[in-house]
This record gives structure tokens, C-alpha cells and sequence, in this order.
């Protein structure tokens, strides 16, 4: 496996490569240690992941975040010294797929790496082209392509990951702590604002504006009609 890390900070990523040479045997660790160093190597070193910090010197990691995804869905958590929810869901939203709040341990890392490579490397309906999930909306699940009203809709992966898990279920609620566990993993806390939040950006790329397609069921969860 080879893991990017896009840290200012030396010594996290001399500690991060630490971690992963000694739990992770095998992995190759790259580093940048600016914004735009980390850009130019996601592309010329094609990671399987990607460890992205926020608080760059040159340009802001939402700004990397937003360009890396423009190329790539390579698998890719933020760091991040804010606790503010609204940060957070900005990267999530962005496309990054989890996130760790400094300081941090790096046992936990290690996991939410795992956790993320699972999700990442598990597609929906395998084998199955051009699903018709209603009359407007048709999702490609081996290529992860979803159009609406037969026009190519560009989604982050945490958007897909959602859509697919509410298509996979169309018609039947799903809880919100259900949403939280496949899109973000077993070791997010369910928080509906948040959960409101990525509906809601989601909905506008679907142009489901008034909602007709993900319908919200109060104090439950969200279904998609087909």
C-alpha cells in the first residue's frame, strides 16, 4: 500500500510513517509537506490513500481537497485541529471520506485507515449496469455513475456512498444511525444535523428541489422513492 501524506508538521508525519512501518509492514510512506506538493503527488504517485491536513502554509486543504477530487477518489481522511462540526462536514462534503481531530492516536489511525479502505473498496450491486432507481434518477453501479433526467451528475464519494445505500433500500427507511455506520463507519456517532446536511447538498445535485425523490420520516431516518 502506499500512503500520501499532505502534513506541514514534520514530526506528525515522521510519527504517522512510524506507525504504519511498524503495525502496517509494507506500506510506502510519501509526504509533502505543502498544499501543492501534496496536489502534484497525488497525481504523479497514485496513492491507495491519502492523509490530508487542513491547516496548510500555502494553500487551504479544503482547497487541495476540492482539486484532488476533481482527478481522483482515492481514499482520504482530513486532519484537523477544529472541532467545529461545520469544518468537518465541509471536508466530508468536499469528498474526504473521514476525518481525525489533532491531537490524535495513531492507533486510531490506523483503524480509521482500515475502516475507510473497506468502505472505499466495497461497490454496491456488483455486477449490475444502469439500475433505473425511479424515473428520473439511473445509477451505473459498477462505474459509480449516477445521472438524473438522463444528464451525468458529478457526486463525492461520501454523496455516492449515500445514495447508494438509500437506492439499495428505495422505498424502506433508513435510520439515521444506519446512514452514519455505511457512509462513515461504525465509529462515527450519529449526528442527525450533520446527516441533514449532506441530504441537503445531495438533494441539490440531484436537482430534488422540493424534495420528491429522498423524503425525510421524522425522528427516523430518509427513503428514496422509486
Amino acid at each position: 500500500m502506499k500512503l500520501l501524506v499532505i502534513e506541514d508538521d514534520k514530526g506528525i508525519v515522521d510519527a504517522v510513517s512510524a506507525a504504519f512501518e511498524f503495525r502496517w509492514p509494507g506500506t510506502v510512506v510519501v509526504e509533502a509537506l505543502s498544499g501543492r506538493k501534496g496536489l502534484a503527488m497525488a497525481r504523479s504517485e497514485s496513492p491507495d490513500v491519502v492523509i490530508l491536513d487542513l491547516n496548510l502554509p500555502d494553500i487551504s486543504g479544503f482547497k487541495v481537497l476540492k482539486e484532488v477530487r476533481e482527478f481522483s477518489s482515492v481514499p482520504l481522511l482530513i486532519l484537523t485541529v477544529r472541532s467545529d462540526s461545520e469544518d468537518v462536514m465541509k471536508g466530508l462534503e468536499l469528498g474526504a471520506d473521514d476525518y481525525i481531530i489533532k491531537p490524535f492516536d495513531y492507533l486510531t489511525l490506523l483503524a480509521r485507515v482500515k475502516a475507510v479502505l473497506r468502505r472505499t473498496q466495497m461497490i454496491p450491486f456488483k455486477g449490475t449496469h444502469d439500475n433505473v432507481v425511479n424515473p428520473r434518477l439511473t445509477i451505473d453501479f459498477v462505474n459509480q455513475r449516477v445521472k438524473v433526467d438522463d444528464r451525468p451528475v458529478k457526486l463525492t464519494p461520501v454523496q455516492y456512498r449515500l445514495l447508494a445505500l438509500l437506492a439499495k433500500n428505495r422505498d424502506t427507511v433508513v435510520t439515521y444511525g444506519a446512514i452514519v455506520e455505511e457512509v462513515w463507519g461504525k465509529e462515527q456517532v450519529a449526528d442527525t444535523a450533520n446527516i441533514r446536511s449532506s441530504i441537503s447538498r445531495l438533494r441539490r445535485k440531484l436537482r430534488d428541489d422540493p424534495p420528491q425523490m429522498i423524503l425525510n420520516r421524522q425522528g427516523a431516518g430518509y427513503v428514496l422513492k422509486s
